[in-house]
C-alpha cells in the first residue's frame, strides 16, 4: 500500500520531476523520515519537522522549518513574507538547477538535522512584541469587555488577530476586521468559560 507521501509525488504534475529528485536527495540522509504533513511530503527527525518539500506556481522548493537557524554562506535561503519567523525556503524553478546545488542541499539539510538533534529553539515573537493597530487600541480603551476578552485569550490567539488586523492596509478595512472579531471574542470567551 502506498503512502500519502508516495501517492503526493506519484499524482504531481508540475516539478514532478523536481520533486522526485529532491526526495531522493533528502532521503540519503538516513536520519531523515518521510511523512506527509500540511498535503505535502515532509521529513522529520525523532518526530521533529526538518524539511518540507512543496511546489508553487513559478517555483518548488524545499522549506526548512528552523530555516532561520541555518548558517546559509551561500545566502540562498528565502524568507517566504516578513511574517514568517522560523521557517525558510531553498527554491528552484528548473532540474538542472536543483543538479548543481545537490551537494549544498546536502549540507543544509545535514546542518538542520543537527540543528534538531541540539533541540535548539526559534526564539519567536510574543504577543506583546506586535504592534496593536491604532483602531484596536481605541476598542481595547474605550471597551473594558473587550480588553477583558481580548487578553483572556491564549497570546497565539492574540498574536493571530494582531497580524490579522495589521495585515489590512486601509483604516476602514482594519475596523471592520476589528469590529467582526470583537463579537467573535463573546463567542470564544463563552466557550472558555463553559470548558
Amino acid at each position: 500500500m502506498q503512502t500519502e507521501a508516495e501517492l503526493f509525488f506519484e499524482k504531481a504534475k508540475k516539478w514532478n520531476e523536481e520533486f522526485y529528485l529532491l526526495r531522493e536527495i533528502l532521503l540519503e540522509n538516513k536520519l531523515l523520515e518521510e511523512d506527509y504533513k500540511w498535503m505535502h511530503p515532509c521529513y522529520t527527525f525523532q518526530g521533529k519537522n526538518v524539511v518540507l518539500i512543496h511546489g508553487f506556481k513559478e517555483y518548488c522548493a524545499l522549506l526548512f522549518h528552523k530555516g532561520v537557524l541555518l548558517k546559509d554562506p551561500e545566502n540562498i535561503l528565502i524568507q517566504q513574507t516578513e511574517n514568517v519567523q522560523s521557517a525558510r525556503q531553498l527554491r528552484f524553478t528548473n532540474i538542472s538547477e536543483i543538479k548543481e546545488l545537490k551537494s549544498l542541499i546536502k549540507s543544509y539539510v545535514k546542518e538542520a538535522v543537527e540543528i534538531e538533534k541540539s533541540d535548539e529553539k526559534v526564539a519567536m515573537k510574543s504577543a506583546k512584541d506586535y504592534a496593536v493597530p491604532e483602531e484596536f487600541q481605541k476598542v481595547l480603551d474605550n471597551n473594558n469587555e473587550a480588553n477583558k476578552a481580548f487578553y483572556a485569550l491564549t497570546p497565539g490567539r492574540q498574536k493571530g488577530y494582531l497580524f490579522y488586523f495589521s495585515q489590512a492596509k486601509q483604516a476602514k478595512t482594519r475596523e471592520a476586521r476589528i469590529e467582526n472579531i470583537t463579537k467573535k471574542f463573546w463567542t470564544e470567551k463563552e466557550l472558555m468559560i463553559e470548558n
